[in-house]
């Protein structure tokens, strides 16, 4: 039987799910590195957490704008020139001689996971013909659910046994490697669509919209505001090892990609709205655990399971609902799907810095679970809107087919 892909296409599909490996890998390494990062710069380890908060609101500022200023050029040549940028911010991140200068490269990575970020899935859908855009889709999104099982636990275990610096000097080989990976296999697919900056407001101003993204952004707030403290609480809490910090880590990579495959033939019998309400409540429930269960690494990497396995439903079944009630805003949804998402990413470890220091373990998952409620409360909002719409297109559409 003759491959639905070609050859070619097949290359040029790994090329991207590549590069979306090793930008999340890049983006979130921080994570899991927290400590080596503070002994190799003499910094708290909250400042550490202030690195990953820099790329995540950097990245969230800089999506939609870069759709703005560059969406007309060729998706093709926007990841190229991301990458490269993102492998500089990484090489600047291994030579920093002092915490100014790591800030400023968390901010060149940031920027140039914004030119590419948004692009990747994209180009990879414009390679193939229609009916096989949903495998392509899922072919380059391999690459993120690769990242989760196997990049960020084998950057937390560099980091502690070679050192941050030669990490990020390895993420900018890399990204380097992908560019040029890219450009060899990745064919050009024409220029893309510019986007106004008015259409941008339109959609943030539309309530059902940005609810609609506020829960992307409280997800992402409540799972990195203990995420982005792993090492640490590892550390402090449960008298755990840099091992068992890439255990953990490899427990939320290989439990989420289960998630990721239960989500995939839910999604065939449940709504969106419903998923995430699952998914949020799961995940709060099995905070609510940790928090009450005694400090046994057993049970944190068995609430680890639960907590990947929830969190991998939540992802694409957000994105889902975006695209379900974006309507003609589609393509700007779900780039600003990936700022908020980002955002919030920034949002929660920020906050989690300052919390951490103060409250500990118990201080991180309370205030999980609190941004996680405020994630069901906007989708409660969301919903309304979304139901006022509907019986306002009700009426209108009864009475023309009355005339009619």
């Amino acid at each position: 039987m003759t491959p639905s892909l070609s050859l070619p296409q097949r290359r040029a599909l790994r090329a991207l799910s590549f590069a979306y490996f090793v930008q999340a890998t890049g983006s979130l390494a921080v994570s899991g590195s927290l400590v080596p990062i503070a002994r190799e710069w003499a910094i708290s380890e909250s400042q550490s957490a202030w690195l990953l908060a820099l790329f995540g609101i950097t990245f969230a500022l800089a999506a939609p704008l870069s759709q703005v200023l560059f969406g007309h050029l060729p998706r093709r040549k926007l990841v190229l020139y991301g990458a490269a940028t993102f492998g500089g911010g990484a090489f600047l991140f291994s030579l920093a001689p002092d915490y100014g200068v790591l800030a400023a490269s968390r901010i060149v990575m940031g920027l140039g996971a914004s030119l590419m970020g948004p692009v990747l899935v994209g180009l990879g859908a414009e390679l193939v013909h229609e009916k096989e855009r949903g495998s392509a889709i899922a072919k380059v999104l391999f690459g993120l659910s690769l990242a989760s099982m196997l990049g960020i636990p084998l950057a937390a275990w560099l980091a502690d046994a070679w050192g941050p610096r030669a990490l990020f000097g390895a993420v900018g080989a890399v990204s380097l490697l992908v560019a040029l990976n890219i450009r060899l296999t990745v064919p050009e697919t024409g220029a893309g669509a510019r986007i106004r900056l008015s259409t941008i407001g339109d959609v943030l101003t539309n309530t059902k919209l940005l609810s609609a993204f506020l829960v992307v952004f409280f997800i992402a707030a409540g799972v990195f505001a203990t995420y982005a403290f792993i090492a640490p609480v590892v550390r402090d809490s449960f008298h755990g090892t840099a091992h068992d910090v890439s255990v953990a880590l490899a427990v939320l990579g290989v439990a989420g990609i289960v998630g990721n495959l239960a989500v995939a033939r839910a999604a065939r019998h449940f709504s969106a709205e419903r998923l995430l309400v699952a998914g949020i409540g799961l995940l709060m429930v099995d905070m609510l655990l940790m928090l009450a269960a005694p400090p046994h690494l057993s049970l944190l990497f068995a609430a680890f399971t639960v907590w990947a396995f929830a969190t991998d439903i939540l992802w694409p079944t957000q994105q889902r609902r975006v695209v379900e009630v974006a309507g003609p805003w589609r393509g700007i949804a779900l780039a600003l799907t990936s700022a908020f998402m980002f955002c919030g990413i920034g949002f929660g470890s920020a906050v989690a810095a300052w919390v951490y220091p103060r409250f500990g373990y118990g201080g991180l998952l309370g205030l999980s679970v609190l941004l996680l409620a405020l994630a069901l409360a906007s989708l409660a909002v969301s919903e309304r809107a979304k139901r006022r719409e509907q019986e306002k297109c009700a009426a209108p559409c009864s009475a023309t087919r009355i005339l009619s």
